[in-house]
């Protein structure tokens, strides 16, 4: 493994060919505008590239996507964006894993499991390094890139209300928006945190009702069973920020999302208020992620999965 700087990763862009670029599985902003402005710069390099998610893109991102589609090749190349270990890859983790030639990443959980890695981990968002690494490169900016790079900023840092929006960050956003003043980035942002469905809002309604609250309120949990989905009519991908919700009654340090993928599978979302790693809670249960945000995938009964997921986390605690 290769640990490289934005200067060798630049260069491994303009020599590669035919490249795949893997998005992680339950894709939220950062990871499809990495992944979709990453293609774009590739083919304004005259390559070809392609971006393959192993979950449907959720339709509020379709403004990101590219109006050409997607052409058929063998890749020559295999990159990851906003990926930090090669079991977020899904159904394409079986076919792709040990086989990623460059990892472009800023989770400070990283595997480091490509051949070679981009990795700043203090930056807010995978979109925020890919910022930095096309001017090294010299890419001519364009309007689907410039939206691709700020939705993945904005959404990755809760519209720039969570700790991990740094001066950069906010430097960052403010040079798209003086080069792209055009884009409509106030509806941008209520289409990412504000607008809801009607049955994204009933099934919120009875999530609060059913959270739990544990060690003296310190801790909630709440639970998006397959049960939930089905009562509320809520589309089961539209639950993009749905981990924010349990961190939002006051005096909690974390909360906690276990969403039922499929019988048996449970995807969890882990967040922090203040001083609680979370990503090393996560580490303890195969996951990872941000001091702040990380999650996990678990398999067992539910009453199995809150039961590990209770006992790391009073662990945390006690060493917060």
């Amino acid at each position: 493994m290769q640990k490289l700087d934005f200067q060798q990763t630049a260069e491994f862009l303009r020599n590669c060919e035919d490249a795949y670029i893997l998005i992680h599985q339950s894709p939220d902003g950062d990871c499809i505008g990495s992944g979709y402005s990453l293609q774009a710069v590739l083919r304004q390099l005259g390559k070809r590239a392609k971006v393959l998610c192993p979950d449907e893109i959720p339709a509020k991102f379709s403004f990101l996507l590219p109006d050409t589609p997607e052409e058929d090749f063998t890749p020559q190349t295999i990159i990851t964006v906003d990926v930090a270990d090669q079991k977020l890859l899904g159904c394409y983790a079986e076919q792709y894993g040990g086989k990623v030639d460059l990892c472009i990443d800023h989770h400070i959980s990283n595997q480091f499991y490509a051949a070679r890695t981009l990795l700043c981990a203090d930056a807010s968002a995978a979109c925020e390094v890919l910022y930095k690494l096309y001017r090294h490169m010299g890419v001519q900016f364009d309007e689907p890139i410039a939206k691709c790079l700020y939705t993945g900023i904005a959404t990755d840092t809760g519209c720039f209300r969570f700790s991990n929006a740094t001066a950069e960050t906010h430097r960052t956003a403010a040079e798209i928006m003086e080069a792209f003043p055009d884009i409509p980035y106030s509806l941008i942002n209520r289409w990412m945190f504000d607008v809801k469905t009607p049955e994204r809002m009933k099934a919120e309604c009875a999530m609060i009702q059913a959270m739990e609250y544990h060690f003296d309120g310190k801790c909630t949990m709440v639970c998006v069973t397959q049960e939930l989905v089905a009562r509320t009519g809520m589309n089961p991908d539209d639950t993009d920020g749905m981990a924010n919700l349990a961190l939002q009654p006051e005096g909690v340090e974390v909360g906690i999302t276990v969403r039922e993928r499929e019988a048996g599978v449970y995807k969890v979302s882990m967040r922090a208020a203040n001083d609680v790693n979370v990503s090393a809670i996560c580490q303890t249960l195969g996951g990872g992620g941000h001091v702040k945000a990380a999650g996990c995938l678990l398999e067992g009964t539910l009453a199995q999965v809150r039961t590990l997921l209770l006992d790391a986390v009073r662990k945390g605690l006690e060493n917060a």
